[in-house]
């Protein structure tokens, strides 16, 4: 670690940060030669499957982003198998900011989010990221308890479909709320603004309609179904296009809220440490139900 650093510069403190799902994440603060400090912060995968693929995607898409105007970490060194590291690690800048998992003022916050991932579909790599992965299949889907069975059937018949063709894009993968940072000043000043997005291991190629999709299900989760429902508006009111068919546009959102029915209990965990109590496992659950049903009501 310290071989990254610049001459006579040292770590001085460290701080475990919260909100992630797989990577144990700290920040470092590094006092510099004139008596200042700057922070780092070290991404660390303890016993997490495929570490090296993962942090090896991060370590390209930070550097590939640089210079793009999409506020991400810079990459200052990686150690994808543990070379010189405890663990598998990244090490990179540290964005100002926080996350907002908040209910108010999220109908200012929605345009913003649209808008940078407009930005972030829009880059044309030399050299493209691996291909999506899908991340759940008709068979392992699980069906809440208490669900409409009859619309979670009829979501689950949509993905036994093969994808329907798509033109790939620049994908984040795993674009959402707790992902993006922001500087949220008093009321009485300029509205808020995004500082930084972060966490890249899931870069890919695929179809916009996923990383819209999957932005939509944590907004439907977090702050209730109809936000999921209203964020591909906002998505193509900031100047982004989806699959023209809405049976295509359709599978997607599916594809994506069912994921989600593996992992609730998962994905829910960070939100209640950042404060939000309220979402229980059941309370998300029921708020998954209810996006899945709405999304195949539009059939009707």
């Amino acid at each position: 670690m310290s071989r990254h650093l610049e001459v006579g510069e040292r770590i001085v403190g460290t701080e475990a940060l919260h909100g992630g799902i797989t990577a144990e994440m700290r920040r470092l603060t590094i006092g510099t030669r004139d008596g200042g400090t700057r922070d780092l912060v070290l991404r660390t995968f303890v016993n997490v499957e495929h570490a090296e693929d993962g942090l090896n995607r991060e370590a390209g898409a930070l550097t590939l982003l640089t210079g793009t105007g999409v506020p991400a970490p810079g990459l200052v060194a990686v150690d994808p198998t543990a070379a010189h590291c405890e663990y598998p690690s990244l090490l990179m800048t540290h964005l100002a900011g926080r996350t907002v998992l908040d209910d108010e003022g999220l109908e200012t916050r929605v345009p913003l989010l649209a808008r940078q991932l407009v930005a972030i579909h829009a880059l044309r790599p030399a050299e493209r990221p691996r291909e999506y992965v899908a991340w759940t299949t008709a068979d392992t889907v699980v069906t809440p308890k208490g669900a409409d069975a009859a619309a979670w059937a009829a979501a689950i018949d949509v993905i036994r479909k093969p994808a329907p063709p798509y033109e790939g894009r620049f994908l984040h993968r795993d674009f959402h709320p707790g992902n993006v940072l922001f500087d949220v000043p008093p009321p009485s000043l300029a509205g808020p603004r995004i500082t930084g997005v972060v966490d890249w291991v899931q870069t890919s190629w695929g179809p916009a309609d996923l990383d819209v999709a999957h932005c939509s299900t944590n907004l439907a989760l977090l702050h209730g179904p109809a936000w999921g429902l209203r964020f591909p508006e906002a998505y193509e009111e900031a100047g982004g296009v989806l699959a023209a068919a809405a049976s295509e546009r359709l599978y997607w959102r599916v594809r994506d809220g069912l994921a989600f029915s593996e992992e609730v209990q998962l994905v829910s965990q960070p939100w209640r440490e950042a404060g939000r109590t309220e979402l229980t496992t059941r309370a998300v659950e029921e708020r998954l139900d209810a996006y899945v049903t709405a999304l195949m009501d539009t059939l009707g």
